[in-house]
């Protein structure tokens, strides 16, 4: 078994909050010290907002759990400061492969244009994910940013009110009371303070179970996916291997609905299972055993007066696809800009709900393709199987076919059309990639790649094409990023964000989602824009 499980990565340290005469108040309280509410906290820190992470545990999760990560999430880690280190030690993978009985029936390639930074994915075990995030929490002590993590610090109580919220904590030593300006809830799928607020998820249960195990091995397999439909090993059932770090790999295999889960987590009946699969002759061990069952639910409302939700315990999505932790990672850098423009007082408190709009599109596109997948993965009557089997029989053969057969659409960032934050398109040639709403995407730049020069502020991108160098408008900030055609050789900058135009003016928010465009710069309409980006329109 490994170490890491064993090592308390913030061990319970007694605060001075539990000897304070009153409640002592802090600006934002995380709950949760997985991978979002870390990212949530040293998002905050970063930009020199006081944090405290509560937690009841005080060691990384058990098992790899997530496993895959996209290339957008990376590009949010890289702006905290942890990306590196998750590329370094995960397993780059870009390419996939579809089995349909004992045949491969076609390949695809999730990134097949150059010009970005990271990969269309790694895998990774969130064991590391969180171990990385926690070194980067104390990098962030060592410079005097204002966060901390209290381990063995469970909530057992929270109390709301229209300018706090009150929580009472037990630990080791007995409980106490603390308060929070604002209180975010990262605290999974289960999550207590969401059933303490009486708040649950809508959505749909899928009844279907699967095996996850997670196996030592030294297999030649490559480093791709694979997903097989109906394999001889699995028969009438799904499968899905990946590889991992470290000799790990990860493999779903479909049970079924009418199982006893935990006669079926007993090593003598999965390691059968597993050498139909590999063969008799392969050596593996096994490191971790799970069951699941599909859930794509979500809250109706991920904010909820000062208490905000993210993560699991906003939303679930079936494993395939990997949209959990992704989508996760996606929440906390939607909201955490947002708060700080109204902590600081340069936005309206009404700011937050855009969070909420936007987030729940995110969380409804997740789990539509989430549960897409599922139907075709898990088909409910013969005719579906009969519909399904015929699909992967054309896409062997015919491209046509392939766009049809859904084994976990992989997870792509939200583009968040329909926005209040969004002023109307005014580049209207321009490529849709690029609209408002959309992520920015990567381009390979002479010295480097763009969205490294982007950061975590409002910019104001200009290629061939005049401007301010910064702006001010009503407290905010935007500062000009000047560009060129010329600064790309590979005239990707131009495909992905001018088209047929000569010249454009990008309003890009801190969390480089695009907030307006036009052909070149007019100073009242990006006012207007910077204003409307801030909730302020």
């Amino acid at each position: 078994m490994n170490k890491i499980f064993e090592v308390p990565l913030y061990a319970y340290a007694r605060s001075p909050d539990q000897d304070a005469s009153s409640p002592v108040r802090h600006k934002v309280i995380v709950i949760g010290a997985g991978p979002i509410g870390l990212a949530a906290a040293i998002d905050l820190a970063q930009q020199g907002i006081e944090v405290v992470v509560l937690d009841d545990n005080d060691k990384v999760s058990f098992g790899s759990r997530a496993v895959c990560y996209a290339k957008r999430p990376l590009e949010i880690l890289d702006r905290l400061g942890c990306g590196q280190p998750m590329v370094d030690k995960g397993v780059e993978w870009n390419l996939g492969k579809v089995f349909f009985d004992d045949r491969q029936v076609y390949d695809f390639n999730l990134l097949p244009e150059g010009g970005h930074q990271r990969p269309a994915f790694i895998n990774l075990q969130q064991y590391y994910f969180e171990e990385y995030l926690v070194n980067r929490v104390r990098e962030l002590q060592e410079t005097g940013a204002p966060i901390e993590i209290r381990g063995r610090n469970k909530v057992e109580a929270i109390g709301t009110h229209p300018d706090h919220v009150k929580l009472e904590v037990e630990t080791p030593e007995g409980s106490y009371t603390v308060e929070a300006d604002w209180l975010i809830a990262c605290d999974g799928a289960g999550s207590p303070v969401r059933s303490m607020l009486g708040l649950d998820f809508v959505g749909r249960v899928f009844e279907d179970n699967f095996l996850i195990a997670d196996v030592i091995m030294d297999a030649g397999f490559p480093t791709e996916r694979w997903f097989w439909f109906d394999p001889p090993f699995n028969r009438g059932q799904s499968a899905l291997l990946h590889k991992q770090p470290d000799n790990v790999w990860r493999i779903d295999l479909q049970l079924g609905w009418d199982i006893d889960k935990e006669r079926e987590k007993r090593p003598e009946n999965v390691i059968p299972r597993l050498k139909a699969m590999l063969g008799e002759d392969v050596q593996f061990e096994l490191e971790w055993v799970s069951i699941y069952t599909f859930q794509c639910r979500r809250m109706e409302k991920f904010r909820h007066g000062r208490v905000l939700f993210a993560g699991d315990a906003a939303h679930q999505v079936s494993p395939f696809g990997a949209r959990g932790a992704n989508s996760g990672l996606q929440d906390t850098d939607n909201l955490i800009w947002k708060l700080k423009l109204v902590m600081e007082g340069k936005a309206p408190e009404s700011l937050l709900d855009s969070y909420d709009m936007e987030r729940v599109h995110g969380a409804d596109e997740n789990i539509l393709n989430s549960s897409r997948s599922t139907d075709f993965i898990t088909p409910k009557s013969e005719m579906s199987r009969i519909l399904r089997d015929a699909v992967l029989d054309l896409s062997e053969q015919y491209e046509f076919a392939r766009p049809l057969v859904n084994s976990g659409r992989l997870s792509v960032p939200c583009t968040y059309d329909g926005s209040p934050l969004n002023s109307a398109d005014a580049l209207l040639d321009g490529p849709a990639r690029t609209r408002p709403g959309s992520p920015c995407p990567d381009a390979p730049l002479g010295d480097g790649f763009l969205l490294p020069k982007l950061g975590d502020r409002f910019i104001l991108l200009t290629i061939d094409a005049d401007a301010p160098d910064s702006i001010e408008e009503e407290g905010v900030e935007v500062t000009r990023l000047a560009l060129s055609v010329k600064d790309d050789p590979t005239m990707e900058l131009k495909r992905r964000y001018l088209g047929d135009n000569d010249s454009a003016v990008y309003l890009i928010r801190p969390d480089q989602h695009v907030a307006a465009r036009r052909a070149t710069f007019d100073e009242t309409q990006f006012r207007h824009a910077i204003r409307r980006a801030t909730g302020k329109e």
